[in-house]
């Protein structure tokens, strides 16, 4: 009897037990295109790799769940620059906060199926940026590959070659647009920040999180699709909008929008 209750006394219980014991929720919350099994062995690696997060987790195994729920409907890898797991200090002590990054927004708008290509780039003080909206229908920016110092960042863009060519609204921020939106990141001070350990990824997430509003980032793409080929065969009476800005989709509950894409020409 003693034996027995040892073997309960000892039983692992924390995170990475955790995953493991919710382990077919998360898998009925992944998409379908996912590998659940992966996923999980995924989420389990990056606590048990990283102590940071390991204590962090263990301090609210309740917000940790939640944060994976998260990755999970949105069918992102945790530990990963798709979905960064941090650790964030709340009421004086650490828990975990998950973050979407630049890649997981990448990966939901290929998933869309709307386009083709997806062009994130940042722009250094030695490269060579040339844009002119209404004018160009996409930036020309030349690098030195061998150059010794593309010198510090100054700008950012983004924009998407649809499936028919055609290529997306381009968003271009420059340096002090990104810094509006660092200062609107309530983890920014924090040194576990992909703002201080991942600096440009976090440039280029700015840029393509605006992005997101103007070509499609989830499956509704696709159902409008549907939609429009039922319309043209007389099955529907009701229009399908095309050419507006996306509907807020799940990307927006995990990661919202600021004040919507900009365009600028790049400044020092």
């Amino acid at each position: 009897m003693s034996q027995i209750s040892n073997e309960i006394a000892t039983r692992d219980t924390g995170p990475a037990a955790q995953i493991e014991a919710y382990r077919d929720e998360y898998a009925a919350l992944v998409p379908s295109h996912v590998n659940a099994d992966q996923w999980i062995r995924l989420a389990v690696g990056a606590i048990r790799g990283n102590p940071d997060l390991m204590q962090a987790a263990q301090n609210d195994v309740g917000i940790f769940l939640r944060e994976l729920k998260t990755a999970a409907r949105l069918g992102l890898e945790p530990g990963t620059e798709q979905f960064y797991l941090t650790p964030r200090k709340k009421g004086g002590r650490k828990v975990i906060q998950g973050i979407v990054g630049y890649q997981g927004i990448v990966e939901l708008i290929y998933r869309a199926g709307a386009s083709s290509t997806v062009i994130v780039e940042a722009v250094r003080a030695n490269d060579t940026f040339r844009y002119v909206p209404g004018r160009d229908d996409r930036p020309i920016h030349e690098i030195d590959w061998f150059g010794a110092d593309r010198g510090e960042l100054v700008g950012v863009y983004a924009y998407a070659v649809m499936k028919d060519g055609a290529v997306s609204k381009v968003v271009v921020l420059n340096r002090k647009r990104v810094m509006e939106i660092r200062a609107k990141s309530d983890s920014k001070n924090s040194e576990y920040s992909p703002w201080n350990t991942n600096e440009e990824s976090m440039w280029l997430k700015s840029a393509v999180r605006q992005l997101a509003k103007w070509v499609p980032t989830s499956a509704e793409y696709m159902r409008e699709q549907l939609r429009a080929q039922a319309e043209v065969a007389g099955e529907l009476d009701a229009p399908s909008v095309a050419g507006a800005p996306q509907m807020p989709t799940a990307l927006d509950d995990a990661d919202p929008i600021d004040d919507g894409p900009i365009e600028a020409e790049l400044v020092d």
